[in-house]
């Protein structure tokens, strides 16, 4: 929960430290602890506990992070790739950072994952809308995709096991919805 005083650019230094490395380990494994979290960021235990109080609050966090930062992204990628492909990459990625909170297990009914959890939706929803309308330009999906049920229909993704048969499933899926939404 972020402080009401604004914080030093040493603190938001550490803090964006943390995020990374918090990303990069519990990526490696949803089981990671604190401890070694802050070792790896070469910090002190109470400095990330100062940040992050509990699990929940850090993996929370990171999974906000992600998703922002993803958020951010569209312009670039729609940049770099032919709109198609940057809706794939763009759901490849989404499906990784929602992995990670899904280490969260029973806390996931929290109050505070749910609360989380809702307000990343709209955001996501909109940035899906922005990389479907490049892609009814390109006449590569039919119009009038509503993001909120592509959302909803790809979040398959996200539910096959984090193994490379799992990735592979995660493939065909994504490519068997993406041939429902050509013209």
């Amino acid at each position: 929960m972020p402080d009401a005083a604004p914080q030093r650019s040493d603190a938001l230094k550490n803090r964006e430290v943390i995020l990374k490395v918090a990303h990069d380990a519990l990526t490696e494994s949803p089981d990671a602890s604190l401890n070694s979290i802050a070792k790896r960021a070469g910090i002190g235990p109470g400095t990330l506990y100062r940040h992050f109080p509990t699990r929940e609050a850090l993996i929370l966090a990171v999974y906000q992070h992600d998703v922002d930062r993803l958020i951010r992204s569209v312009p670039e990628i729609l940049a770099t790739r032919a709109p198609l492909d940057a809706l794939r990459h763009w759901f490849t990625t989404l499906t990784t950072y929602v992995r990670v909170k899904h280490g969260l297990g029973d806390a996931l009914h929290s109050d505070a994952a749910q609360k989380a959890i809702g307000e990343t939706h709209a955001p996501v929803a909109a940035a899906i809308g922005r990389l479907l309308v490049a892609c009814e330009r390109a006449g590569e999906v039919r119009p009038g995709l509503d993001p909120d049920d592509v959302l909803l229909l790809l979040s398959c993704l996200w539910r096959t096991p984090d193994t490379p048969d799992g990735a592979a499933r995660a493939g065909r899926l994504l490519e068997l919805a993406i041939d429902g939404f050509r013209p």
